[in-house]
């Protein structure tokens, strides 16, 4: 990625991206007080908001949502619609922003293919998690209590038991667990709107009877070598997921794609760092090509529309050593970037691969001819070996390039820096197999491992 190629991105411009911004903002602060206390200038914010999409196919039921949502008569249907129309608006957003960095780093992106939809399991479980949505929304985030949030619980159970639903259970515990943690809401001095309206929105839009989101069902499958980029670890108390990006070579003779593919764990709270990677056991080959920075035969993996490759170990093999850097500074800028699946277009959803090299920094952004872009340093995992100090000695950086609040961030993936005058090079995946820092191996055999107590206490309450 190249200065001027920074410079093209940070100067693009959305208009009417403010504007959208804003009937999202009065959408989300109806939330906070709740449908039920809609005074007239909350009520106009939801009247503006089916205004937005009044030319879309979506326009008449919008206006029909808002107005039975004005009356206090707003039921799971409206509220759906809503939550589409929010939706929407941020997906114009995303998009404008995408196009901007795809046309900033001259990357082709493959279109969104016609996709038939596809029959979603449970409606009961479903029909569940749309009543507890519904009464958030008459609630708001100002009346929700504990006896609201402790009727969730089952209907998380019983998603979790049908495994196509299980995205809309983490969605809803993970939900739960934080309007939990900010208890008295009201006595907040500053409540993430944009955040439970994000959350609120994507788990009524997913609890819809009839179908699954694009892309929930494989489109090809795939042969070839997967040349790995870097991992990004998505973590809370009780997930934890292992984002790889890659590249794809196709066995076919195709064109480079950008891809990733993923990995989730359950855990508990006191699985923390290093620790975490312990949860993928069953994955030893994928942790090795981490660990060990070494390219991927793949044969037959489902491939996703959106650029995602259901990942089963059995399917593929270990091969020669890839050197992220080597391999993004070669094929990177050529490769054929994933369409984004419908709902996945959100800003905050994007996160782009690129390689930056040769920059100056100041440990919280880089410069770079004479344009500044700023580090994402609150995503670096704990269970790996970047720091915020390697970072702040770094010369080039593997990562992804995020939004957040309008601003471009560059959340780093892997690094290459001067330490003690020799260099040196960290990548997030490094500790897949085990700690290879002394002193973190040290701090790590001080806390002791908590997955295998665990195992260890589950194993004897088996057999009693």
């Amino acid at each position: 990625m190249l200065g001027v190629q920074l410079a093209a991105l940070l100067d693009a411009g959305t208009p009417g991206e403010d504007e959208a911004l804003g009937l999202v903002a009065g959408f989300d602060e109806a939330l906070v007080q709740g449908f039920a206390r809609l005074g007239e200038e909350r009520a106009a914010a939801l009247t503006a908001l089916a205004g937005a999409v009044a030319g879309s196919p979506l326009g008449p039921a919008a206006e029909d949502a808002a107005g039975k949502a004005t009356a206090g008569s707003a039921g799971d249907e409206q509220l759906a619609v809503l939550a589409g129309a929010r939706t929407a608006l941020l997906g114009a957003v995303h998009d404008a922003r995408l196009a901007a960095l795809d046309a900033a780093l001259g990357r082709e992106r493959e279109p969104w293919p016609a996709t038939e939809p596809v029959a979603a399991p449970g409606n009961g479980p479903l029909a569940a998690a749309r009543s507890w949505l519904r009464e958030l929304a008459i609630a708001g985030w100002h009346g929700v209590g504990d006896d609201a949030l402790a009727a969730v619980d089952q209907s998380v159970e019983a998603l979790l038991a049908e495994p196509p639903l299980r995205r809309l259970a983490v969605l809803l515990d993970g939900l739960a667990g934080e309007l939990r943690t900010a208890l008295p809401v009201a006595a907040m001095e500053r409540l993430p709107a944009r955040r439970w309206g994000d959350l609120w929105a994507r788990a009524v839009l997913l609890a819809q009877p009839g179908a699954l989101p694009g892309g929930g069902e494989p489109v090809a499958r795939v042969t070839g070598r997967l040349l790995v980029l870097g991992a990004d670890v998505h973590e809370h108390a009780t997930a934890v997921q292992i984002q790889v990006h890659a590249l794809l070579e196709p066995g076919d003779g195709g064109p480079t794609r950008a891809v990733r593919t993923s990995v989730s764990a359950g855990k508990v709270d006191t699985i923390t760092g290093p620790a975490v990677w312990r949860l993928f056991h069953r994955h030893p080959v994928l942790l090795s090509a981490l660990a060990e920075r070494r390219a991927l035969e793949i044969t037959e993996l489902p491939l996703l529309a959106g650029g995602d490759l259901l990942w089963r170990d059995d399917a593929a093999t270990a091969g020669e050593p890839a050197d992220p850097f080597a391999v993004a500074r070669v094929q990177l800028a050529g490769a054929l970037a994933p369409p984004v699946p419908p709902l996945e277009r959100h800003p905050v959803r994007i996160a782009e691969p690129v390689l930056v090299e040769g920059y100056a920094t100041d440990g919280r952004s880089l410069e770079l001819d004479g344009r500044t872009l700023e580090f994402d340093l609150e995503r670096l995992p704990a269970c790996g070996p970047l720091t915020p100090q390697l970072v702040a000695a770094s010369t080039a950086c593997l990562g992804l390039l995020r939004q957040d609040g309008g601003r471009w961030l560059l959340q780093p993936l892997a690094v290459r820096a001067t330490v003690r005058r020799k260099p040196a090079e960290a990548h997030n995946g490094d500790w897949a197999q085990g700690v290879t820092d002394p002193r973190a191996a040290k701090a790590e055999a001080r806390n002791g491992d908590a997955v295998e107590v665990l195992r260890e206490r589950a194993g004897r309450l088996l057999r009693k």
